[in-house]
């Protein structure tokens, strides 16, 4: 079903919802609560007069790699159940608290080759929790716990919680949400903005167990999100004498004050390692009775404050700690400087229950861009499921669409939505990390029936066709990926 309908349309990031009476969970996995407690009389009523969300989730994936690699890639399939229990409180005064469970268990037999601690599982692992000795275990832990003070149109919240972002993301796509331990303000005092300024001291991958530093990258134990700088150990951090728990300062704004026009702004700073701000405008036009189309561009400059020193210019710690690569550096102009950019357009064409879109994003030939916070640099303009396009000098662009039956009148509760992405990789960068030259075609499906509220069915699929790694005569990057997930709100 998801493949026929792809036919009939090509992808983009849905706005599609599942919604009950008191939550929506948006495409991208954001979850919005549509009704809160409200204000109480005493600090009693705070919790007596508190609600509590629930999540049940079942989470499959299934791997099909073109060709094995021993010791590296392999066939596989995940499936976790888990589920969430969030509890929020009334408000005295202004004042309340959250406090999240997640929890997740793996139902599969461990992926690990024979004799070795290597696990395969690859992009299902945030599914569980993967420890050193490469075996798969359940997990549970307090993701969200944080006080909130509501003043007016200024809020404040202290502790765990998500940090959504160009730069930092919840991606709830697994089990459990990626989280951060910060103090973040917002407010919407001025007319048709809204400002907001976080203090971010460490953060929780989907996958780990306790929080940790946002930037060191260790396996296992640190940041070693797929997006990671692995130059950027402890080790070496520590020996430039920096601080390998740094704390990011997180600004953004966004304005609405022209009609038709969305225009935001973003800076993240993390003092010592790198600067990076970013710029986004997005104008609607209108065109005949039932057309919009929306041209949107976004630049991004990231600064070196350090971090090339360290970890150098590539993700892939080729040149940490000062490493000369052999091959004229791999391709990259300094590589032990930071320093790089990226500029993106897109046009967005919607009708209806149909919205079509095509991007494009091109890299500066500087350094690769560092974003292991599970926002993604290249989201919403080419960035397909599961794939890092942000590499220096790589040119990457996209179709997308999306249909929605069920707005159409055709099929109740349905949305399909597909997108097909082309990555051109720098050769000689590639050579330094594995990337390489790749077509990805990627669908996914939602499905709700009235008869089960508050539920929902949604089937993924992505195939990728490869080239080999430089250095190779086997292609051992293609593979087919496949997803299954039950949510169920109540």
């Amino acid at each position: 079903l998801s493949i026929a309908a792809a036919a009939v349309c090509a992808f983009s990031t849905s706005a599609y919802a599942l919604k009950s009476e008191d939550r929506v969970v948006k495409g991208n996995y954001q979850v919005e609560y549509t009704k809160v407690p409200g204000d109480v009389n005493s600090i009693t009523e705070m919790f007596t007069e508190g609600e509590v969300y629930g999540r049940l989730r079942s989470n499959m994936f299934w791997w099909d790699v073109d060709n094995p690699k021993n010791n590296s890639t392999a066939d596989h399939n995940v499936w976790g159940l888990g589920g969430s229990l969030i509890y929020k409180t009334g408000y005295f005064h202004g004042f309340g608290a959250t406090v999240g469970f997640y929890g997740t268990v793996p139902m599969h037999d461990e992926n690990v080759f024979p004799g070795t601690t290597t696990n395969y599982t690859k992009m299902g692992k945030d599914t569980f929790h993967t420890r050193a000795d490469g075996s798969e275990g359940a997990m549970g832990n307090f993701a969200e716990a944080y006080g909130e003070y509501k003043n007016g149109k200024t809020n404040v919240k202290v502790g765990r919680q998500g940090i959504d972002s160009v730069m930092l993301a919840t991606n709830d796509t697994k089990m459990i949400p990626n989280t951060f331990e910060a103090a973040v303000i917002e407010n919407k005092d001025i007319p048709n903005t809204t400002v907001r300024a976080g203090y971010i001291m460490s953060q929780k991958l989907r996958d780990h167990q306790s929080f940790h530093s946002i930037i060191a990258y260790e396996k296992y134990n640190e940041n070693d999100d797929s997006g990671a700088h692995k130059g950027l150990t402890p080790s070496l951090i520590s020996g430039a004498g920096e601080d390998v728990n740094p704390e990011m300062i997180l600004i953004t704004a966004q304005n609405t004050s022209v009609p038709n026009l969305k225009l935001n702004a973003e800076y993240i700073g993390l003092d010592g390692f790198f600067n990076t701000i970013v710029a986004e405008a997005n104008y609607k036009i209108k065109v005949g009775d039932s057309w919009t189309v929306t041209p949107g561009v976004r630049y991004l400059k990231q600064m070196d404050d350090g971090a090339g020193a360290i970890g150098g210019a590539s993700l892939s710690g080729a040149f940490k700690g000062n490493t000369t690569w052999t091959g004229a550096n791999g391709g990259y102009t300094d590589p032990n400087s930071a320093d790089g950019s990226i500029i993106m357009a897109r046009l967005v064409a919607a009708n209806g229950p149909l919205e079509l879109s095509a991007g494009y994003s091109e890299i500066a030939n500087a350094a690769d861009i560092i974003a292991p916070w599970r926002g993604f640099p290249t989201g919403g303009y080419t960035r397909s499921m599961a794939q890092v396009d942000w590499i220096a000098n790589t040119k990457n662009w996209a179709l997308k669409a999306v249909y929605d039956f069920g707005k159409a009148g055709l099929v109740p509760g349905l949305k399909v939505a597909a997108d097909y992405e082309n990555m051109n990789f720098d050769d000689a960068k590639a050579a330094t990390s594995g990337f390489t030259d790749r077509d990805i075609f990627h669908v996914d499906a939602w499905q709700t029936f009235a008869s089960l509220p508050n539920t929902e069915f949604k089937f993924r699929f992505a195939t990728v066709d490869a080239d080999p790694s430089v250095g190779d005569t086997i292609d051992y990057n293609s593979y087919n990926e496949y997803r299954f997930e039950v949510n169920y709100l109540f």
